[in-house]
């Protein structure tokens, strides 16, 4: 039987995340994937900052920029009414350089070190896989086998893994097995683990009180309610990129009449998405003829994939037991207003990696675990009551439809103009959310060392740059250009504001926890940083900040704490 510490199910992004993660940390595993290639089928089109701040780390982002759209082009949200009619209102978002240039300009701590990414992940998978295949040692990558069954034990994991096109079966006996394997997930379902849901409406119900709200919901949908709208999805190329333009170069043309144009490459790639109940019997359908009718227009296109889809906002009540443990979506699936699905899910990629390495090498505890659940399914229920919300904002946005907008008259114009200012009023949080993307806490995590007294805020919109335990530190750029986060070590990191770092190190080697040390001579930094002294995790979270070290059983203690031990 072959042997491995890490069997990864699942070799999409959050699947491949993993793999780069555990080479990171020097450990060995096996990554499996039942498709033969990396997906065809259009998903996901913007990789947040803070996705782009653990790429960065991992040495991906050069090959990933080059793989994505131009980084000198704007990132529009237009609403119109039609692909060749008027538009009605828009969201203009910077450049990747533009951003960039921003980033280091403000250098106040409250954005990611890295500017999103506009890339659909049929274009991101590939760029990983390859550098996986061919610069991270400690891999196996086997594309066409799948996870077939599994059985644990007080001792590690026997998986039968089957070969998609043969039939061959094999057994692989793992330490650990991480499910990357998405909503459908044989890793989750062998488990038996529940997963509930909630609808945009139960957010409408709740959304008031949504901090109190975020880990609570549970059961299906009560009768009768709201249930997120099945979608059609239309992917084609074309030549006619002028068509596509004209209102600009846009990364989203939002229709006032419920459907989103997502341009993939500012080329010849686009996605639509539509509402299937407006469609009718879509299977005896030509799928040009439904886009030409959505559209109000006739082009030169042709179309890839054509399929109605079932949004899911969705919940596991657990994110694993034992030695076996979920990321990504077989933990949870939301709708994609946000792009928090993927993005999620390469935090939990990360979250889990960390804990595994951790295990494996000897200086990490089972409370780890515990502790990666807690953490990361909280992250999990804010960003589906996130993608809830958004949502709910497009239902209200598409109820003030009225089709004499698409009229070139007086009348159309002022309907254009009321709907229009609607939309602006009801902003585009879904793509400013920074609170979510990035402002994320681990409140009551049993691997944290909590303080007593007032946190800082904490919500949707933003993150206020802070080392409170629990939630991710600022960054901050050196004079030199380059960030603090490139000095954040593989393991642990104590940031050293002018304070001894001695007895930290003494306890840290005592505990055979690896740690860097950073010190810092920079007043911005410091007045940022808040503590002299300030304890960061491998997956970047603050553990533990004071304004000295310990004494030499309080140090003992901390390690105890963050180690899981």
């Amino acid at each position: 039987m072959e042997q491995t510490p890490v069997l990864i199910a699942g070799g999409g992004p959050v699947g491949l995340m993993m793999a780069l993660e555990l080479n990171f940390h020097g450990v060995t595993a096996i990554l499996i994937e039942r498709n033969e290639t990396t997906t065809r089928h259009p998903k996901m089109d913007i990789t947040n900052g803070r996705s782009m701040e653990l790429f960065r780390r991992l040495g991906v982002i050069d090959a990933l920029r080059t793989a994505a759209v131009p980084e000198d082009h704007i990132m529009s949200v237009i609403w119109i009414d039609k692909l060749d009619g008027f538009e009605v209102a828009r969201f203009d978002y910077p450049s990747v350089n533009d951003r960039r240039a921003q980033l280091h300009a403000l250098n106040d701590g409250s954005m990611a070190c890295e500017p999103s990414m506009r890339i659909s992940q049929v274009d991101l998978e590939p760029v990983l896989k390859q550098h996986i295949e061919q610069n991270c040692p400690h891999i196996d990558v086997r594309f066409g086998w799948g996870l077939e069954s599994f059985v644990q034990d007080s001792e590690g994991v026997t998986a039968t893994i089957k070969h998609t096109v043969s039939g061959e079966l094999q057994e692989v006996r793992c330490q650990y097995l991480a499910g990357c394997d998405g909503a459908s997930s044989i890793t989750r379902r062998t488990l038996g683990i529940p997963i509930n849901t909630i609808t945009p409406a139960d957010f409408m119900q709740h959304g008031e009180d949504h901090h109190n709200y975020l880990d609570t919901a549970r059961g299906e949908p009560a009768e009768g309610s709201e249930k997120p709208r099945a979608m059609f999805m239309i992917h084609w190329t074309s030549p006619d990129l002028a068509l596509f333009e004209h209102y600009g170069t846009a990364w989203h043309l939002q229709s006032v009449a419920g459907w989103t144009v997502i341009s993939q490459n500012d080329k010849d790639t686009w996605t639509v998405h539509l509402p299937l109940d407006a469609i009718g019997d879509w299977e005896n359908r030509d799928p040009k003829e439904i886009l030409f009718q959505f559209m109000g227009c006739e082009f030169e296109c042709e179309i890839k994939v054509a399929n109605p889809w079932y949004p899911r906002l969705a919940l596991a009540d657990s994110y694993g037991q034992g030695r076996v443990w979920l990321a990504g979506d077989s933990a949870h699936q939301v709708i994609p207003t946000g792009g928090y699905g993927m993005n999620s899910g390469l935090g939990d990629a990360t979250g889990l990696a960390w804990v595994l390495a951790a295990n494996l090498n000897g200086w990490g505890g089972p409370g780890l675990f515990t502790a990666y659940e807690n953490e990361r399914r909280h992250v999990g229920a804010r960003i589906r009551i996130g993608s809830a919300r958004h949502s709910a904002v497009r239902f209200k946005i598409a109820s003030q439809y009225d089709p004499i907008v698409h009229q070139d008259s007086p009348d159309g114009a002022a309907a254009r103009a009321k709907i229009g200012q609607f939309i602006i009023a009801a902003g585009n949080l879904e793509n400013e959310a920074w609170g979510i993307e990035w402002g994320y806490r681990y409140a009551d995590s049993p691997a944290i060392c909590h303080e007593d007294g007032d946190s800082p805020p904490y919500e949707w919109e933003a993150y206020v740059p802070s080392t409170w335990p629990g939630g991710r530190p600022p960054n901050v750029f050196f004079d030199s250009g380059e960030p603090l986060y490139d000095h954040l070590g593989v393991g642990f990191t104590l940031v050293c504001c002018g304070a001894s770092s001695a007895a930290m190190e003494t306890a840290a080697a005592a505990a055979n926890v690896p740690l860097t040390v950073v010190h810092i001579d920079d007043d911005h930094v410091t007045s940022l940083y808040e503590q002299p002294l300030v304890l960061i995790r491998p997956d970047q979270i603050v553990a533990w900040r004071g304004d000295q070290a310990p004494n030499a059983d309080e140090l003992a203690s901390i390690f105890k704490t963050v180690t899981g031990r």
